[in-house]
Formats: structure tokens, sequence, C-alpha cells
């Protein structure tokens, strides 16, 4: 048995995949709210609204405030969720729906080559990858 194959390599795997998709949705939470520092990131809220109105274009200028107050708070829930590990498929479903809607909304404003460029639909691949986690009896061990 390769060392990919052992079980506790794919215990190991699903952790690593689990704590980077959480670090990166903090990450953007950090920047939005501008705790990386000014010019970083979004820099500030004002900067993340005017990125979500760029995309979600397709959207009513109205609706941007909710829209980005709804991915502010999906995205810190769904961070912490996958930092702590609690309810990990249904964090790991909800993370790949997230993913899809930010990925298909880039697509549709800006572009198929702008989700592939930032990898979203890489991170929602990951996320689907760590809903199914471990084959086998054992799954409900998985990290």
């Amino acid at each position: 048995m390769s060392r990919l194959d052992d079980p506790r390599t794919g215990r190991l795997l699903l952790l690593f995949t689990r704590l980077a998709l959480g670090a990166g949705f903090l990450s953007g939470i950090a920047s939005r709210f501008g705790w990386w520092g000014k010019g970083v990131g979004y820099g500030d809220y004002a900067h993340f609204l005017r990125y979500t109105a760029q995309v979600n274009a397709f959207m009513p200028p109205w609706t941007i405030p909710y829209l980005g107050g709804a991915a502010t708070i999906a995205e810190a829930l769904l961070g912490v969720l996958l930092v702590l590990g609690v309810w990990r498929r249904p964090v790991a479903l909800a993370t790949a729906g997230l993913l899809f809607l930010f990925g298909t909304a880039m697509a549709i404003s800006f572009g198929l080559i702008s989700p592939l460029d930032f990898s979203v639909f890489s991170a929602m691949a990951a996320a689907l990858l760590l809903a199914r986690g471990m084959p086998g009896p054992s799954r409900e061990e998985t990290p």
C-alpha cells in the first residue's frame, strides 16, 4: 500500500483541505474589514461592496448591500465551522454551494476565465471531496 492509500494520510489530507478552505474564507473576512491593513485585499468594507457590485453586475443596485452582507455572514460562519470541524458534511456542502454561486456570478459578470483564474471551481471541488470524506466504513472518523 502506498502512502497515499493509507487511511491516516487520507485523514490528514481531509484535515488540510478543511483548514485551507476555512482559512481562505476567514482571510477574505479579515480583508474586507481591513484587518490585514489598508491597501491589502479589499482594505475595507466599502471596497468589498464595490467588488460585490462588480461580481453581481446583473443584479439591481439596491441588492448589493444585502448580497455583500449575506456573503460576509456565510463566509464567516462557514470559515469558523470548517476550522472547528463541526457538522463536517453539511458545512462542506454549503461551502461548495456558496463557491458555486460565487463562481457563477463571476462567470456571468466577468466571463468564465475569472473564476478559473481565481480557482473558485477548484475550491468548490475540494469542498465536494471534503463532503464525500474517506471511502469505506470509517467515514464518521474523517477530519
